[in-house]
């Protein structure tokens, strides 16, 4: 998804509301005035780290955040489950769920907030728009026999195992595979995050053998770049697995909730809304 100017001015600002070094912002500037045209959010982003690395030293970790989230929704994991169970479709409520948990996301955002996420999670539901999406989705997985999904953020990647959970119950002839970040971005999840919510045992967990938050294919480990080839079908969670990876001519189901104006005018839906998409 090619960067249009709003997104350019955008996120130049962020980094403008973070310093007022003037030689780093000049830096950031460059990268983004002589940005090639395949280039993505992600991918920018990724480089504005190397340069804040050179002037300032390695970002603040997320790790507290990291936990902090997953851990509160693992609090609501029995409760949720319950829940997707006595739904009329567990796997449709299931992936209802996973994509409410988009919203655990620091970097589209300019904050997270607790109280909001809750709300969120109490006011679950299947959109009639989303229908032809799920009805495609479903028939797909009938017919499949590898299934990959492309995790995002932490917190969320619990009502990840929660879809994962039905998803198995209702097509076990499926091989799963789930991909997550190869290192620390952000709040984005990595193979440890997948390991301590106890994704690791409802499928193979793959790490994507980099620190971008997103999904950009010619920086993927050889591993990450066979699976997303020869997978029969895809999820991908996420703006930024979004906008790295549309527009390439791969067959990709997206989930993610609109958190940004680029997204909300994209769609024409008010920020927050949900959003189910087959890319063919």
């Amino acid at each position: 998804m090619r960067i249009i100017e709003s997104c350019a001015e955008c996120l130049y600002d962020k980094q403008k509301h973070l310093t007022d070094n003037e030689e780093y912002l000049k830096e950031i500037k460059n990268l983004i005035d002589n940005r090639g045209e395949d280039d993505t959010s992600p991918y920018l982003v990724y480089l504005f780290g190397q340069v804040h690395e050179k002037f300032f030293g390695k970002r603040a970790s997320y790790k507290d955040v990291k936990k902090k989230y997953n851990d509160l929704v693992l609090s609501l994991e029995d409760e949720i489950r319950r829940k997707i169970e006595e739904s009329e479709n567990p796997l449709e409520t299931a992936l209802a769920y996973a994509r409410v948990g988009n919203y655990i996301d620091f970097g589209a955002m300019n904050s997270v907030d607790e109280g909001t996420f809750l709300s969120l999670i109490e006011d679950v539901e299947v959109h009639d728009r989303d229908r032809k999406t799920i009805d495609s989705f479903v028939k797909q997985l009938g017919e499949a026999k590898t299934f990959l999904l492309i995790t995002d953020n932490c917190g969320e990647i619990v009502l990840d195992k929660l879809f994962i959970e039905q998803l198995k119950k209702r097509f076990s002839h499926l091989d799963v595979n789930i991909l997550v970040r190869g290192g620390e971005v952000l709040n984005d999840a990595t193979m440890h995050d997948a390991e301590y919510v106890g994704m690791d045992k409802l499928g193979r967990v793959i790490s994507n053998g980099n620190p971008v938050a997103g999904t950009v294919y010619g920086m993927l480990s050889d591993e990450a770049k066979d699976i997303l080839d020869n997978s029969d079908v895809i999820l991908a969670k996420g703006q930024g697995n979004y906008e790295s990876l549309c527009k390439q001519g791969r067959h990709i189901f997206y989930s993610f909730l609109c958190k940004c104006e680029l997204f909300t005018s994209r769609f024409e839906v008010p920020k927050l809304t949900g959003i189910f998409v087959e890319e063919v």
